[in-house]
């Protein structure tokens, strides 16, 4: 049976744990979801009661969640740490408000466990996607995502939900090579993985936007807008054995 990893980032999340936890471990208790999972709080240095919540919610539900300790900030460095260290076959994420419904994990699972692609992304841009968010940010997020086709002419449409899957093999093969430790992992990794000819399958989702978002647009616009110069001019997949190796 194919195994998966659900790693939830999180910072500063006391609220927020009790609630969601739970429901995602119900949702992938049931037989629409036929796979073998557990269920990973990455913990990113958060300095409320955090620790205390994650790790008790680790002993109330035994093997199927576990809690890790991430010393240092940023989304990205937790899954690097988490992705890497998993025995499972695919390693995947979600963002700890559930934004996206839940409805579409198995999809996302299922592109990846039946062997057609290596990674699969929730896009909030495909024309089957039920979306809820402020003007702002979809003009935002829809100018970003048009800036990554113009300079690397890549097939992936939406390069920031938080809701991906990676196959074990790719995770192993493209983390090393990715530089970001925050909000542009995951940017990094789908134009890497890409570039080194893994297949990525968009995922229509249902996603509604959360009010109490963390994300700060004005930093993290700036950090994107660097992250896609470093690679432009570095082109740090050049010289790596590429998907096919994998095979050979």
């Amino acid at each position: 049976m194919t195994t998966v990893d659900i790693v939830v980032p999180v910072y500063n999340e006391e609220q927020a744990l009790p609630r969601t936890i739970p429901t995602l471990r119900d949702f992938l208790s049931e037989p629409a979801f036929p796979y073998s999972w557990r269920i990973v709080i990455a913990d990113n240095a958060s300095v409320d009661d955090t620790p205390n919540v994650g790790r008790k919610l680790a002993d109330e539900h035994g093997d199927d969640v576990e809690y890790v300790r991430i010393e240092k900030k940023g989304r990205g460095r937790a899954l690097k740490q988490t992705w890497l260290a998993s025995p499972m076959d695919i390693v995947s994420y979600m963002d700890v408000d559930l934004s996206t419904n839940l409805e579409a994990f198995p999809t996302l699972i299922g592109a990846i466990a039946e062997g057609e692609y290596d990674l699969a992304i929730g896009s909030r841009l495909a024309s089957a996607s039920q979306v809820t968010r402020s003007l702002r940010r979809t003009v935002l997020s829809r100018g970003y995502n048009l800036m990554i086709k113009a300079t690397f002419f890549n097939r992936f449409s939406d390069a920031q939900c938080g809701f991906k899957a990676v196959s074990r093999r790719a995770a192993q093969r493209v983390l090393p090579l990715i530089e970001d430790n925050n909000w542009f992992f995951d940017t990094e990794l789908l134009i890497l993985a890409e570039k080194l000819g893994y297949r990525v399958k968009d995922v229509p989702v249902s996603w509604a936007e959360d009010p109490d978002t963390r994300v700060h647009i004005g930093s993290t616009v700036a950090e994107d807008m660097r992250g896609l110069w470093r690679l432009r001019l570095g082109r740090p997949w050049r010289g790596v054995p590429t998907a096919r190796a994998d095979k050979e």
